[in-house]
C-alpha cells in the first residue's frame, strides 16, 4: 500500500515539471535563450576547432617527419635484418653443411661399422665352427675303447684294461683253500726208473713203500704217415689200353691229402690267422720237407669246408630262429679293396652264425635268423635289428661308453654321469638275480624312477644349453633312452634277457683279427666261405669237441 502511494508522488511531481516546462516553450523565452547559447557554444569551437587545424597541420608536418624518419629506420632496419639473415643464411648454409658431412661422415661410420660388425659376425661364425670342428675332432680323437663302440684292438696304445672284479688285499694266484688244478698227466710212451741213490739202501733206516714219485717230460713230435694203394696194371691187347682197378674214394690224385693234413692248414689259415705262405712254409718246415702243399690248395680249402658243411649250417640257421633270445650285430671287413659288412647271430647257449654281406643294415639282414625272428632281439641300436623281433634290448655297454663320451665331451651336464651310475648299479642287480639272487619287483620300481629322474634332468639341461652340431652323440643317446626307455629296461623286467651285446662283440673280435692278417679279401664269394667255416668252428667249439678231430672227419667226407 505505502509502495503504491510512493510511485504516485512521484508520477505527479514528474507530470509537474512538465507542464513548466511545456509553458516556457509556448512564450518563446527558452527558445531565445536556447539560440544565444547555441551561438556562445558555436563560437567557442570554431575558435576551438581552428586552434585544432592549426594543430592538426602542425601533427601533419610531424607526422610525415615521423614517416620520413620512420621509413630511415624501418630501411635501417630492413636493411640491417637483410644483413642479419645473410648472415643466418650463410650460418645456416654452413652448420647445414656441417650437418651434411656430419650425415656423410656417420653415414660411413655406419657402413663401415655395418661392414665391420659383418666381419666380426662372419669371424664369429667362423670361430664357433672353428671351436665347434675343433670340439668334434677333439671327440674323435679322444675315441677309445672305453667311450664308443670302437673296439680296443684299434686303439693299440691303450692302458692296460682294468677287469670288473672287486679289488681285494690278496695277493694273485690260489688262495688258501682253492682245490688245486694239477697239469693233466699223458699215457707215458717210455718209462725210465732212476736208480737208488746209495744212502737210501740203508735197509735199517729206510724202508721202500711200493710207491714212486714219478715225474713226466712232454713234449710233441711231427710225424707224416703216408698210405700207399698198389694196383697191377694190364693192358687190353684188343684196344691197347691201359686199365687198372678202381681206387677208393680220396685217391683221386697221384699224391692225395687227408682232411687231417687239410684240417691243419684250414685250422692254420682260419682260425689261428697265419697267411697262406706262412702256413705252407711252415708245414714243410714240420715235415722236414715232405709236405709242400700249394697257396692255391690252402687257399681252396675255405670253399671245400663250406660246401661239405651246408646240411650243419641249415640246423644251425633253424635253431637260432627258435631261440627265445638272440643276439645280433654288424661288423666291417674289407672285400677287394672295398668295404662289406658280417651279419652276426648268436644264441646265450653257444650257437652262433656268421653271414657275409656286401652291405649292412635292411640288405644285410636278409636270409639271416633275425629277420622273421619273433623273439627277443639284442643289439646296439643298429636300426636294422630294432625293428626285428616282438621285443628288443639295447646294448647297455653301448650306453654306457656313450654315457663316458658325452661326460668327456659335456663336462657341464650332470645328467651323462648320473645315467653313467645307474646304468653299472642295474646291469649289477641284473648280475645279481642271474646268480641266483632274489627278484625285488620294488628294487626294480625304484631303479625305474631313478632312470626317469635322470632323463628329465637331461631334458632340463638340454633345454637350457642345446646341443652343438659338432657333438649330438650325448643328446642323440638321451633321445633314444627317451622315446625308447622299454628298449633300455627290458632286461630289468625279465631278467632272461641278458643287458648287453658283448656275445657277439667277442664273435666280432674273431673277423678282425682275421682282417688285420689279410687286410682285404679276395672276393664276396671267399667272405661268405670264411664265414662258413668260422659258423662251423665255433659250432664244434661250443659242443666241447675236439675241433681238430671234427674238422677232419669233414674233409673226408
Amino acid at each position: 500500500m505505502y509502495y503504491i502511494s510512493g510511485q504516485v508522488s512521484d508520477l505527479m511531481f514528474t507530470i509537474s515539471l512538465l507542464r513548466k516546462r511545456i509553458k516556457e516553450l509556448e512564450s518563446g523565452e527558452a527558445m531565445v535563450a536556447m539560440q544565444s547559447h547555441y551561438k556562445q557554444a558555436l563560437a567557442a569551437e570554431i575558435r576551438r576547432n581552428h586552434v585544432l587545424e592549426k594543430e592538426k597541420a602542425h601533427l601533419y608536418i610531424l607526422l610525415e617527419k615521423m614517416q620520413e624518419k620512420w621509413f630511415l629506420t624501418c630501411d635501417d632496419l630492413y636493411q640491417e635484418i637483410l644483413d642479419v639473415e645473410k648472415t643466418h643464411k650463410a650460418e645456416i648454409a654452413r652448420m647445414q653443411e656441417k650437418i651434411w658431412e656430419a650425415e656423410r661422415q656417420r653415414d660411413a661410420a655406419l657402413d663401415k661399422a655395418k661392414e665391420r660388425a659383418q666381419e666380426l659376425y662372419e669371424v664369429k661364425v667362423k670361430l664357433d665352427e672353428a671351436e665347434g670342428k675343433i670340439k668334434q675332432l677333439q671327440a674323435r680323437i679322444n675315441k677309445n675303447h672305453t667311450n664308443s663302440s670302437k673296439p680296443s684292438s684299434m686303439d693299440p696304445n691303450h692302458p692296460r684294461i682294468p677287469n670288473g672284479r672287486e679289488q681285494t688285499e690278496r695277493k694273485p694266484g690260489g688262495q688258501e683253500g682253492h682245490e688245486h688244478h694239477p697239469r693233466k698227466r699223458q699215457e707215458p710212451t717210455e718209462t725210465h726208473t732212476i736208480p737208488v741213490p746209495e744212502e737210501f739202501k740203508d735197509a735199517f733206516r729206510y724202508r721202500p713203500t711200493g710207491e714212486y714219485a714219478v715225474r713226466q717230460l712232454v713234449g710233441v713230435t711231427i710225424t707224416t704217415f703216408v698210405k700207399e694203394l698198389r694196383t697191377p696194371i694190364f693192358r687190353d691187347f684188343f684196344t691197347g689200353k691201359i686199365v687198372h682197378a678202381d681206387f677208393p674214394a680220396g685217391f683221386e690224385n697221384d699224391v692225395n691229402y687227408d682232411g687231417s693234413l687239410k684240417a691243419l692248414a684250414y685250422l692254420l689259415n682260419n682260425d689261428c690267422n697265419v697267411s697262406i705262405d706262412k702256413t705252407r712254409c711252415f708245414l714243410k718246415d714240420i715235415s722236414e720237407g715232405k709236405i709242400d702243399l700249394s697257396t692255391g690248395m690252402i687257399c681252396n680249402l675255405v670253399k671245400i669246408f663250406s660246401e661239405k658243411t651246408e646240411e650243419e649250417r641249415n640246423e644251425i640257421f633253424l635253431s637260432l630262429m627258435a631261440e627265445p633270445v638272440l643276439h645280433a650285430d654288424f661288423t666291417f671287413h674289407r672285400i677287394a679293396g672295398k668295404q662289406g659288412a658280417v651279419i652276426i647271430t648268436a644264441s646265450p647257449n653257444g650257437k652262433v652264425m656268421f653271414q657275409a654281406r656286401k652291405k649292412k643294415g635292411n640288405e644285410g639282414v636278409k636270409d639271416s635268423p633275425v629277420e622273421a625272428y619273433a623273439g627277443t632281439v639284442v643289439s646296439d641300436h643298429e636300426a636294422a635289428f630294432v625293428k626285428r623281433g616282438s621285443r628288443h634290448q639295447e646294448c647297455m655297454s653301448h650306453a654306457r661308453r656313450y654315457t663316458i663320451g658325452s661326460t668327456e665331451n659335456e663336462p657341464e651336464l650332470e645328467w651323462n654321469k648320473r645315467m653313467k651310475e645307474w646304468i653299472s648299479k642295474a646291469v649289477h642287480y641284473w648280475k645279481t638275480v642271474k646268480d641266483g639272487g632274489d627278484y625285488s619287483v620294488s628294487v626294480v620300481d625304484l631303479l625305474l624312477a631313478e632312470y626317469d629322474a635322470i632323463i628329465a634332468k637331461a631334458q632340463e639341461e638340454y633345454d637350457y644349453v642345446p646341443p652343438t652340431k659338432y657333438y649330438m652323440e650325448g643328446y642323440n643317446l638321451f633321445v633314444r633312452m627317451r622315446d625308447d626307455k622299454e628298449d633300455y629296461v627290458l632286461f630289468l623286467r625279465d631278467p632272461s634277457v641278458p643287458p648287453t651285446n658283448n656275445l657277439v662283440e667277442r664273435y666280432a673280435r674273431v673277423v678282425k683279427r682275421k682282417d688285420h692278417q689279410i687286410i682285404t679279401r679276395r672276393s664276396q664269394d671267399y667272405a661268405e666261405y670264411y664265414c662258413d667255416g668260422l659258423t662251423m668252428m665255433y659250432s664244434i667249439k661250443s659242443k666241447g669237441g675236439s675241433v681238430f678231430k671234427e674238422i677232419s672227419k669233414i674233409f673226408d667226407r
